[in-house]
């Protein structure tokens, strides 16, 4: 296990400065092939404005109900993409997990998986949780196979529950249990 928190070998993660990080995000969401790919809501561009606006509200609240870092490369500290966990069931250490490179000469790299790796050491080793759930529309194979060697199992489909573009897709959700993702450690 890694023993510097949120740090890998080719990424860290960092907290979520809004004015960079709104620019960013404002940015990658005029690219409708990664909204596409990280969202079932429609793709829609905000504006810089309303993501710091967002973002800042939700820095504001009393209660931590979610996680959300950037991803950014070492050594050059590039702001390459987000990772969060959210939507948590305390009660049964569950939380969701959701990631997005946003910039498209990192993708298919090995960036987000390292990220995701570093999210699930936060996750089991910081918050102390169970599980870690995610849902990927099924013609994203390239983050179902990240997925997969981050420690992620299929678990279900949730049947033509997605349209993009005028054509329909399942929604693939899958999961990692604290044990499976301590193995894959060994």
């Amino acid at each position: 296990m890694n023993a510097i928190l949120l740090t890998g070998s080719r990424v860290r993660l960092a907290c979520q400065d809004a004015q960079e990080t709104s620019l960013a995000f404002a940015r990658w969401q005029r690219d409708t092939q990664y909204v596409r790919l990280l969202s079932t809501d429609p793709a829609f561009p905000w504006s810089a404005e309303k993501i710091k606006s967002w973002m800042v509200e939700e820095q504001e609240k009393p209660l931590q109900d979610e996680f959300f870092f950037n991803i950014r490369t070492i050594p050059d500290d590039l702001l390459i993409g987000f990772v969060g966990l959210h939507e948590f069931s305390w009660a049964h250490g569950d939380a969701w997990v959701a990631i997005g490179i946003g910039e498209r000469q990192y993708w298919g790299k090995g960036y987000g998986t390292e990220a995701m790796r570093l999210a699930l050491q936060f996750a089991f080793m910081e918050l102390n949780l169970w599980r870690v759930s995610l849902g990927v529309y099924n013609n994203n194979t390239r983050a179902i196979r990240s997925y997969q060697k981050a420690g992620f199992q299929i678990e279900g489909l949730q049947r033509s529950a997605g349209r993009r573009a005028g054509q329909v897709w399942d929604i693939c959700f899958m999961g990692i249990l604290r044990r499976e993702w301590e193995k894959s450690l060994e």
